[in-house]
């Protein structure tokens, strides 16, 4: 019989012996004359007490009967609860208080990338900044532990589903969590980490790091556009055939513009996958504050009479305009001053190619975006900030991810942009024109 109920036993026998008096002086009485009395005979009396006893001593055999024994068979033993995972609170802060700091910087900071997609002091930063806006938010989860579920969701890829059997949380649980800490990433964080190159240092120490690699001057950034596929689509959305990108499978567009340290300066998600890059291009507040010459770069240079702002780089796929040079042809053609502009100007452009390769190759759920539609856009800024956070700080550089080559036709100037296209295609001339005579003269 189970130890815990021989003892419940007897204190139901001493309760009984302090309701009945008689019971106990015929027990004292017995215990006297014979020592080997059964149990049950010092039980006997004519009161009340003693049926209560047996009353409840009846009911406790039953219970203590129908449980499990702890020897029972691992047949007709109950399924035991799992172990505490791995993930749990209690796992996770002895991991990221105690542990972590008797742990070689190194090897501290590659668990922690492995984990979360960024070193040890990269992500106290990030819960630093974002703690007080969680803390308005009355989670009943710790912040640090909230923030880390949610970097692990987003640099393995892994679905509110996943997580939350390793978390031991409910899906939707993890699904809310998700969305709160991208929400604060892409509205909070994001005016801090990207940032237009305005200032007269930043904008100098950009142009020239562009010229060293290009050979042209006043580039101040690259730009490229990126279809992020959709795992689903709502089953109702009736626009669901605009979401086909040209790779084939539902994606959304993301355009970044890059500086020459693979930092994102601008970032724009509104377009469907159907969509081609300059109408994307076009309905984005950046080019609208370019059209409108709403950001002011206090650096003009001049080059066989032209007057040479900073401006940005990009393929065929952008129209030809003046504050945004592309190549003269797509293919390859053109006179030799052209092709050696075409040249340099795809070695700038190769920048943001291979931003958005670490970007995608550091935040794997880029690679297949698990999240609802309505919260796709924030969940791929969330990401772009936290690439600048990882490049800034100077983490190691993960494998890039490939994109297939690029395809379009070229773009075209529409009839309101005639102007930006003719001043664009002179600067142009004169640039390649100057690189062609620097390069011949050396």
């Amino acid at each position: 019989m189970d130890q815990s109920f021989l003892v419940m036993l007897s204190s139901l026998l001493h309760l009984q012996n302090n309701l009945d008096p008689t019971s106990s002086l015929l027990s004292d009485t017995t215990t006297s004359t014979s020592s080997a009395t059964s149990p049950t005979s010092l039980l006997i009396s004519t009161s009340a007490a003693p049926l209560l006893f047996f009353t409840i001593a009846s009911v406790l055999s039953y219970i203590a009967s129908t449980r499990p024994s702890s020897s029972s068979s691992p047949s007709t033993t109950a399924p035991s609860s799992p172990p505490a995972s791995e993930f749990s609170v209690s796992a996770f802060r002895a991991l990221s208080t105690e542990r972590i700091w008797a742990m070689e910087a190194p090897l501290r900071d590659a668990q922690w990338r492995s984990s979360f997609g960024l070193s040890y002091p990269v992500f106290t930063t990030v819960v630093d900044k974002l703690k007080p806006y969680i803390a308005q938010s009355n989670l009943s989860l710790p912040s640090d532990y909230a923030i880390a579920m949610v970097l692990s969701r987003l640099t393995h890829g892994h679905s509110a589903k996943t997580l939350a059997s390793r978390y031991s949380l409910e899906p939707y649980l993890i699904s809310k969590i998700t969305n709160m800490v991208t929400r604060l990433l892409a509205t909070k964080l994001y005016p801090e980490f990207i940032k237009i190159p305005v200032s007269r240092r930043r904008l100098h120490d950009t142009t020239h790091a562009f010229q060293e690699l290009t050979s042209l001057p006043n580039i101040c950034g690259a730009i490229d556009t990126t279809p992020v596929k959709l795992r689903r689509l709502p089953s109702d959305l009736n626009s669901a055939a605009s979401y086909q990108c040209r790779n084939g499978y539902p994606a959304v567009l993301l355009q970044v513009v890059a500086d020459h340290k693979k930092i994102f300066w601008d970032v724009c998600v509104k377009a469907p996958g159907g969509f081609d890059d300059a109408t994307h291009f076009r309905d984005s507040l950046l080019y609208n504050r370019l059209i409108s010459e709403d950001i002011v770069w206090d650096k003009v240079i001049n080059m066989r009479g032209h007057p040479v702002r900073p401006y940005i780089v990009g393929d065929w796929c952008y129209p030809l305009l003046s504050f945004l040079l592309t190549p003269f042809a797509w293919n390859g053609a053109g006179t030799p001053p052209q092709k050696s502009f075409d040249a340099a100007l795809m070695k700038g452009r190769q920048v943001v190619e291979e931003a958005i390769g670490l970007l995608k190759g550091r935040w794997k759920i880029l690679q297949d975006l698990n999240v609802g539609l309505n919260h796709a856009p924030q969940t791929i800024v969330a990401c772009c900030v936290l690439h600048n956070l990882c490049q800034i700080a100077r983490e190691p550089e993960p494998e890039l991810w490939k994109e297939p080559e690029e395809s379009g036709s070229p773009a075209r100037a529409l009839e309101s942009e005639k102007d930006y296209y003719y001043f664009g295609e002179n600067l142009r001339q004169a640039l390649a024109d100057d690189l062609y005579q620097r390069l011949s003269s050396r």
